[in-house]
């Protein structure tokens, strides 16, 4: 009887401990399922990290930092080969302009004594011509023939001083025909070459600008395009016409289109890096030139 007693007390510790083992190893079977998937949230939240960083080594999707940009042809520096004090200035940084349209006026005497001499060359060309035209009629006598030398003499060296003045005057965007129309007039009128909208505005009334000086920019956003940097091991990827998909800091996680345009030959000195520039598919007006991008090539 007593052997039998000490039988069942070993079964029931014997069970007990299994039962133990048993939970024990489940538990540490649930430890280790933990530690898997946090391992693995740990290896995504690194590849997200590695994307929004635009690092080029994650595995077969690379990214790139970049800004948006315009083109060259689309960015225009408003300056003159004439100076002058500003005397009327009609915009302001951001605002919309035409091509053509008047931003400001400036003043200055020679811009006066210009048009003056454009004037009177041009109305004394107009007799020297005529005059040189009668002598040629003449006589061909030694005596006529030397009057014809210098009424032409005369007439072409008036015709290159009214040719000189109205380059000039074509320079600073005046037109003689409206000129010998309208009189001369008082301020020089500074046009925009190109319609946009002015950024870097560097005037003020009464301001002197000297020639040359820029007076502000003007950016047309129409067409806007993506300046990447690449590091030289992944310029292999860079060819032009592919497409590649963009992000804008600030604007979610809307991806917008756009296609490889060139690929720069020269490579940075600093960081060893190459500028790969991209024409974006379609504008949106929120777009800023200056605006940080990520962009990443789209899978073939």
């Amino acid at each position: 009887m007593k052997t039998k007693i000490m039988i069942l007390c070993a079964a029931m510790v014997a069970a007990a401990c299994g039962n133990k083992s048993e939970v024990v190893s489940e538990a540490a079977g649930e430890q280790t399922a933990t530690e898997k998937a946090d391992s693995l949230a740990n290896d995504s939240a690194k590849a997200d990290v590695d994307a929004v960083s635009s690092a080029t080594n994650v595995a077969n999707s690379p990214t790139f930092n970049g800004l948006l940009m315009v083109s060259p042809d689309r960015q225009a520096t408003v300056s003159l080969t004439m100076g002058g004090r500003i005397h009327s200035l009609s915009v302001m940084p951001g605002k919309a302009v035409a091509r053509g349209q008047v931003i400001a006026t400036l003043d200055n005497p020679d811009f006066i004594e210009l048009q003056q001499t454009y004037l009177e060359s041009a109305a004394q060309l107009d007799f020297l011509e005529k005059e040189y035209a009668r002598q040629r009629s003449l006589g061909n006598d030694a005596a006529s023939q030397k009057r014809v030398e210098q009424s032409k003499a005369e007439y072409l060296a008036m015709k290159s001083k009214a040719d000189a003045a109205a380059t000039k005057l074509h320079a600073l965007g005046i037109s003689t025909k409206s000129l010998a129309s309208n009189g001369i007039r008082p301020y020089l009128p500074v046009l925009a070459p190109i319609g946009g909208y002015v950024t870097n505005l560097e005037a003020n009334l009464g301001k002197y600008i000297d020639a040359g000086e820029a007076i502000c920019d003007i950016i047309n956003k129409e067409q806007p395009m993506l300046q990447l940097t690449v590091y030289e091991k992944d310029i292999k990827l860079m060819k032009v016409g592919k497409t590649i998909l963009f992000r804008v800091n600030g604007m979610g996680k809307t991806s917008f289109p756009a296609t490889i345009s060139s690929v720069d030959q020269a490579v940075d000195k600093t960081d060893y890096s190459i500028k790969v520039y991209a024409r974006v598919k379609d504008s949106n007006p929120t777009f800023r030139p200056g605006m940080y991008v990520r962009a990443k090539l789209v899978a073939e």
